[in-house]
């Protein structure tokens, strides 16, 4: 039996007690039977758990670290590839002109990359001349600079304004570095003295060198003689060499890319991976990005340079072209070039003229194009090409620069664009997009819950006006104020007191402010509607912005504080002569005490409307079956919503829950257009059938139709699919002649007044189309429809996809559905010009107009 005094025996390992000091990993090293290892390595992975981010943090910033590395000792291969795809994006399109012509790729980017050398050699010939015969006149120019040079020593010289404080500061300098100088001197010499002294503590003579001390060290310098002219010319070969050479491999780079396109498209999609869908969209928005930004550049260098070259050459400036031409070359360095451009013409300026009037004229052209070009040219010409925000540019130039030199400084925007769109697509980059992007990071209603948050109540009431003064003030309360509130609500359980304390102080004061901004009108008689918080502050809140928005529209409105639903409370309302309340909730599961408010209120006033604003309700207690089953007349979600709805229970004929369709002021020139268009004739009904299959499938609706709007009704020329029963049951289907309507109750009259895509996500909760009869009898929720404008600009109808089902429309897929309208109206005009003279403008102006659309009826021949 082991001794266990004994310090050589070994200890059971089984017998050793578990510290609890020990980590998971230590003790997952202990020797002990197989089912506890088990336990314990379980342990150790839930100890290891909470290290997952920082370990995923620590591989992401190894990796990056790895890339950049890559990038930065592999530029030699990596930079001449760069240039070439960049380059490729540009000649691309060239291509794609001369394939349309009826070339095969390869003679297309033959004539392509022959006419490209032709031009730069053409270019470089005449810059050549420009150089040769500038540098033939300078050694002319040199008694002017000389001159010049020595008027300027001379006045520099002369006794001026600011001599009294250049005397001033000199001699406080002068005293400065002499108390230093002696300070320095001291030290020396008590440094020398302890040095010098002997061992036995007597002092050498100071000044005295001991025989055996060595000899002071002088500094010999040894300096190489000067290039002959052989070995000057022999280094600017092995220069020129070495650009021949990168330009060289540029060249045979974009040939290749040009002819392969497809295949590194293809290759590109491989390695990508994942989705096609998501990998195709990236790949055609950097594309389209990267092939318009540069475009756009080489269009604005050219007319910054060509002004410039005319300038110079008005004002007498000698190599006006070749200076024209350096400018137009350096604006593709970002930041830096335009200021080097510049250096060239204003010293050629200054040596020219005898005096100063050409230096002036030319910096005056410089600046005058300048600010014409950043603030004119290039906001019109490059718009939102890059969607690149301005710190990034300069964080992109800056890194692009560190690491591949003055090319980088050239390509940064470019391959930056490549890292905005690869982040929009890969959701594991997304950071990029936040990073590297133009558009706010923040969404507008968490930007105001943000500054609510810092106790930035000024901040947030800034922010606030903006948006009132773009959308209104029911529109900011709609589509910022809820939101900012829902946002509150949900982080309730993270935030501390004082932050809650903060939002709800400071949205009463970012109210009470649009209040004052935007006070509403004094009611004639009492307050008709009352708007009471539910529960919460946050609940009274939203009372308050309900009130402000309806005293607004012309219903006197006043507001309560948060309910406590006991029997004290109802009695202290006072709602004498109130016709409509409504009470607001955001608790996500408000039914208890909403239907125990709702029976208390119908036990004191029987003959009150309820509404129960649900503002972050789920959507099964969004029907008319849940609030009677809480004992109210409607529920609503939206403040839009409740205008309608308060509205219809009050009674007042000026609310009646829709908006008609307006009549553009052009209508006459409008009517015109769509008689002269070729639509009304019967050959165009085939291809809006064909447009309206396809929008119906690709967006995948039950129907889709190509609408005309008239001068008094909407006509369906083009229909596919049907909307079902809207109950669900055998109810008849509506089909496309049930939507002739007249045009004052036409969605599409909306998107033909305004001339812009029309997008109703939900029908039933929009104050515009709420209570149209029309829309609610064929059981309409969805609408989008996209204007059909002719070459002039005027709109004719719509294309447009319809549900019976609340639905989204993204942008992308709004600007895709706008394309289609567009594809549509150009084979219109093109069937238009085959069919030759129209008849639709034939007729006399005595014959009546069609009971069906109230349009002359075309003669169809």
């Amino acid at each position: 039996m082991t001794d266990p005094t004994d310090p050589k025996a070994a200890p059971d390992a089984a017998a050793l007690p578990v510290r609890a000091d020990r980590s998971p990993i230590e003790r997952a090293g202990d020797k002990r039977p197989h089912g506890d290892r088990r336990a314990v390595g379980g342990d150790t992975l839930a100890a290891l758990l909470p290290l997952v981010p920082e370990i995923k943090l620590l591989v992401g910033v190894s990796t990056a670290a790895v890339i950049i590395a890559a990038l930065y000792f592999g530029r030699v291969v990596l930079v001449p590839l760069a240039l070439a795809i960049l380059l490729g994006f540009v000649l691309d399109p060239l291509v794609d002109v001369f394939r349309r012509w009826g070339l095969a790729r390869l003679p297309a980017v033959i004539v392509v990359m022959a006419m490209v050398l032709a031009l730069l050699g053409i270019a470089g010939t005449l810059l050549g001349n420009q150089v040769s015969s500038l540098s033939a006149q300078l050694p002319i120019y040199q008694s002017n600079i000389q001159h010049k040079l020595r008027d300027l020593r001379e006045k520099a010289g002369r006794p001026g304004m600011f001599d009294g404080a250049v005397k001033t500061y000199k001699a406080f300098k002068d005293e400065v570095e002499k108390a230093a100088k002696e300070e320095a001197e001291k030290a020396a010499k008590e440094a020398a003295e302890a040095a010098s002294a002997p061992a036995s503590g007597a002092v050498a003579p100071i000044g005295r060198r001991k025989p055996d001390a060595p000899p002071p060290i002088q500094r010999v310098q040894v300096e190489p003689p000067p290039p002959n002219a052989f070995q000057d010319a022999l280094g600017w070969v092995e220069a020129s060499t070495g650009l021949l050479a990168t330009a060289g491999i540029v060249l045979v780079f974009v040939v290749l890319v040009l002819l392969d396109r497809d295949d590194l498209r293809d290759r590109l999609l491989r390695l990508w991976g994942g989705s096609l869908h998501r990998s195709t969209d990236a790949l055609d928005e950097a594309g389209r990005r990267i092939t318009r930004y540069l475009t756009m550049q080489l269009v604005v260098n050219m007319t910054y340079g060509v002004p410039m070259a005319a300038g110079l050459w008005m004002i007498g400036v000698p190599g006006a072209i070749l200076w024209g031409a350096v400018a137009a070359i350096m604006r593709f360095v970002p930041y830096v070039g335009p200021m080097i451009s510049a250096v060239f013409p204003l010293v050629l300026a200054f040596a020219v003229d005898p005096g100063w009037s050409m230096v002036l004229w030319t910096l005056a052209l410089i600046v005058a194009i300048e600010i014409i070009s950043n603030n004119i040219v290039e906001p019109w010409l490059y718009g939102a090409s890059t969607g690149l925000s301005a710190i990034s540019l300069m964080a992109a130039a800056t890194f692009w620069t560190a690491l591949w030199g003055p090319v980088g400084l050239i390509m940064s925007t470019p391959l930056t664009v490549c890292l905005l769109v690869i982040g929009r697509h890969l959701p594991r980059l997304k950071f990029l997009d936040v990073l590297l992007g133009s558009q706010p990071a923040l969404d507008a209603p968490t930007r105001i819950y943000q500054r609510l948050l810092a106790d930035d109540v000024e901040g947030a009431i800034e922010l606030a006006t903006e948006q009132v003064d773009a959308d209104g003030v029911a529109g900011f309360y709609n589509g910022i104020g809820l939101p900012a509130l829902r946002l509150a609500t949900s982080d309730a359980s993270l935030a501390t007191a004082e932050h809650r304390h903060r939002i709800v102080v400071g949205m009463e004061a970012l109210i009470d402010d649009l209040a004052e901004q935007h006070p509403p009108p004094e009611p004639d008689a009492q307050h008709v509607a009352v708007c009471i918080g539910g529960k919460w502050e946050l609940d009274t809140l939203a009372a308050r912005m309900l009130a402000h928005t309806l005293s607004l529209d012309g219903q006197p409105a006043s507001h309560r504080l948060s309910a406590t639903r006991s029997a004290e409370y109802i009695a202290q309302l006072d709602l004498a002569g109130v016709k409509v309340v409504c009470i607001s909730y955001f608790s996500p599961e408000p039914q208890t005490p909403a239907k125990h408010f709702c029976r208390r209120l119908r036990r004191a006033w029987p003959d009150l409307h309820i509404v129960l604003g649900l503002w972050n309700a789920p959507s099964e207690l969004l029907d008319d079956a849940a609030a009677q089953a809480l004992g109210a007349d409607a529920v609503v979600t939206s403040m839009s919503e409740a205008a309608v709805k308060i509205a219809h229970f009050l009674g007042d004929v000026q609310a009646d829950g829709y908006l008609p369709a307006p009549v553009p002021e052009i209508e006459p020139e409008r009517l015109n257009a769509l008689r002269d268009s070729g639509a009304l004739d019967d050959r165009a009904q085939p291809l809006f059938e064909v447009a309206s299959r396809r929008a119906a499938e690709i967006f995948d609706v039950p129907m889709a139709m190509v609408s005309l709007i008239g001068e008094h009704s909407q006509l369906v020329r083009g229909v596919f699919g049907s909307l079902p029963s809207p109950s669900g049951g055998a109810g008849e289907a509506a089909r496309g002649d049930d939507l002739d309507m007249p045009r004052s109750l036409s969605m599409c009259g909306h998107a033909v007044a305004n001339g812009q895509t029309l997008v109703v996500s939900d029908i039933e909760r929009d104050l515009r189309f709420a209570g149209n009869p029309a829309l609610k009898a064929r059981g309409l929720r969805f609408y989008a429809g996209a204007p059909l404008t002719d070459e002039a600009g005027y709109v004719i109808g719509t294309l447009c996809i319809l549900d019976i089902r609340p639905r989204v429309l993204n942008q992308r897929e709004s600007r895709l559905l706008e394309a289609m309208a567009r594809d549509l109206m150009e084979l219109l005009r093109a069937a238009a010009t085959d069919w030759g003279e129209l008849n639709s403008g034939a007729l006399p102006p005595s014959q009546p107009p069609s009971a069906t659309v109230g349009q002359f009826v075309p003669t169809i021949s």
